[in-house]
């Protein structure tokens, strides 16, 4: 079991996922937030369209073109979301999931993981 409460490693976990998204993504979320549920961790990201994506939902074809683009730009991503997982909450990654809302601009993001985080933080 790791010296960091449920909360602290949250917060940890957060930060390097805000940190991915700045130098992965090019841009960082307004708002992050992290829930450790079981063996999953919810991410919720809010304000994270560039204002030029802020444009392009404006229609049908850019919703679209956004929406794809950001879904292959993560899927290349997951060695270094796998990475996240692994040195913040010592578990290894099983699955991702992922979406947004070009309406909201909001992303939520499903790790799940190989085991129970309820037994590793408290």
């Amino acid at each position: 079991m790791t010296s960091l409460t449920k909360g602290q490693a949250e917060d940890e976990f957060t930060k390097a996922i805000v940190r991915f998204e700045k130098e992965y993504l090019g841009r960082g979320p307004l708002d992050a937030r992290t829930f450790f549920i079981k063996d999953m961790i919810l991410v919720r990201l809010q304000g994270v369209l560039t204002p030029a994506e802020q444009k392009l939902v404006e229609t049908s074809d850019g919703r679209s073109l956004i929406k794809e683009t950001r879904r292959q730009l993560f899927e290349t991503s997951r060695p270094l979301l796998a990475e996240i997982v692994a040195s913040v909450t010592g578990s290894q990654l099983v699955s991702l999931h992922s979406d947004m809302s070009t309406r909201t601009g909001e992303r939520i993001i499903v790790f799940t993981l190989s085991d129970d985080l309820d037994k590793r933080f408290r």
